[in-house]
């Protein structure tokens, strides 16, 4: 349902004496921060007092929030009544209970409302009028045709930022089709630059495009605040998953445009730098080395006993040295490959070399530099006991981040979300009646 629904509730009214209630949330987040700070023993987060709604599904933008929440935002996930996030039943489960969503879904409260539902639309609108950050991904004109487009949005709380995020932006010939990072990793050049020189395309086994946009959509909103700082308004960021991968990606269209250089599948090689590549050691591991650096490069040739390649003319730069990856490759990996992977590591170590073994994630979680630096932490879980996940993506000195708790059920703090923001029982039990909760 669409248009303009008024509510015989005074409790539900919409923008009509917004300002007053936008007053009153602020106020309560503040509480909130202070709680925060006192009675839970929590340092103050850089985020705290800000509040997020993301009625965004999947990944970029639900994402976008996660990283939001890790630093003290107030991020409330608002989901459909009858149709939850499908990233709750993506990848494997444990009980019924999705494990990507107790990352995903993680320092969010969840509640459900039906925004095309003109009671619902009531409802979001008065949960925007004291929020700062809404991030969505409908295609566009969907909250326009539930009444809640930009300018709905923005006339109940100017100071909003609103992030859209879709699969090729707000406008443009492509903008009303269904996107994916699929699709993004596809367009962007990703893909054709991705495997071996004789094999297809490859796409990456994980969100590679969508967890870069949600990186980006983080930071466009953060951007967005910052410039609400010096003029009081808010504003509306347009993110297309098709673009920040593009970015990433690097000179692509600077080295066609000047040289017609386009680049091609090279394997685990690069075309600017050698070696460079993963090798197999003797007790059948991996490791990888790189030699981004000519000083490095020298270091390796030195340690795997072929000093003279240095005096060539080519090996002084990457180029040179890409041209004669083949030589490289075998000289690196011959030596590799009587080796095991503890002597390899320990022998670039010494010949302050860059190397890295190659991981799944056993080793990730036994390696004791990841262990070092606390990056999989131990979260309690009131449905599964103690989970392992990623812990905040950096460390702050003064105001770091935390896991509060992890991705909680569907719908589980509706009422406590309404309760704030001045719903009695009698209203909020008449909209669960009425479809829009």
């Amino acid at each position: 349902m669409t248009g303009h629904h008024t509510p015989t509730d005074p409790s539900r009214s919409g923008p009509p004496g917004q300002a007053g209630q936008e007053g009153q949330a602020r106020q309560a987040r503040q509480e909130g921060r202070k709680r925060q700070e006192g009675q839970e023993g929590l340092p103050a987060q850089a985020l705290a007092g800000l509040r997020v709604l993301d009625l965004a599904t999947l990944f970029a933008g639900p994402l976008a929030a996660t990283l939001l929440g890790d630093f003290g935002a107030e991020v409330i996930k608002i989901e459909h009544p009858r149709r939850p996030d499908p990233a709750r039943g993506h990848g494997p489960a444990e009980d019924g209970i999705g494990l990507w969503w107790k990352l995903l879904g993680r320092n969010k409260k969840t509640m459900t409302l039906d925004l095309s539902h003109p009671d619902g639309r009531d409802v979001l609108l008065r949960l925007a009028a004291g929020s700062d950050v809404i991030i969505e991904n409908f295609r566009p004109g969907t909250l326009e045709k539930w009444g809640l487009g930009w300018d709905e949005l923005s006339a109940v709380n100017p100071r909003l930022v609103l992030a859209r995020v879709t699969g090729f932006g707000q406008f443009g010939p492509y903008a009303r089709r269904p996107g994916f990072g699929t699709l993004a990793e596809a367009m962007s050049g990703f893909a054709a630059i991705t495997g071996q020189p004789d094999g297809p395309p490859t796409l990456p086994p994980f969100g590679l495009a969508d967890g870069i946009a949600a990186l980006t959509t983080s930071y466009a909103v953060l951007t967005a605040l910052r410039g609400r700082d010096s003029d009081g308004r808010g504003q509306v960021v347009d993110l297309a998953l098709i673009e920040p991968l593009l970015t990433v990606l690097g000179p692509q269209p600077l080295w066609y445009e000047q040289l017609g250089h386009v680049q091609t599948r090279t394997g685990n090689r690069s075309g600017n730098v050698a070696p460079r590549n993963t090798y197999r050691t003797a007790d059948g591991s991996w490791v990888a080395v790189s030699t981004s650096a000519e000083s490095v490069a020298e270091r390796v040739m030195r340690l795997v006993g072929r000093p003279e390649l240095i005096d060539e003319p080519w090996f002084s730069t990457g180029t040179g040295r890409a041209a004669h990856a083949d030589e490289l490759d075998e000289a690196v990996g011959g030596w590799i490959a009587r080796h095991d992977r503890a002597a390899v590591l320990a022998a670039f170590e010494k010949a302050e070399a860059a190397v890295a073994p190659v991981y799944d994630i056993r080793g990730v979680l036994a390696d004791p530099q990841y262990q070092a630096l606390g990056t999989v932490t131990e979260v309690p879980d009131d449905e599964l006991g103690t989970l392992r996940m990623q812990n905040v993506l950096f460390r702050l000195s003064e105001t770091p981040g935390a896991i509060r708790w992890a991705g909680r059920p569907h719908g589980a703090d509706t009422d406590e979300v309404l309760t704030g923001i001045g719903m009695d029982r009698a209203t909020i039990d008449g909209l669960r009646r009425a479809g829009a909760l």
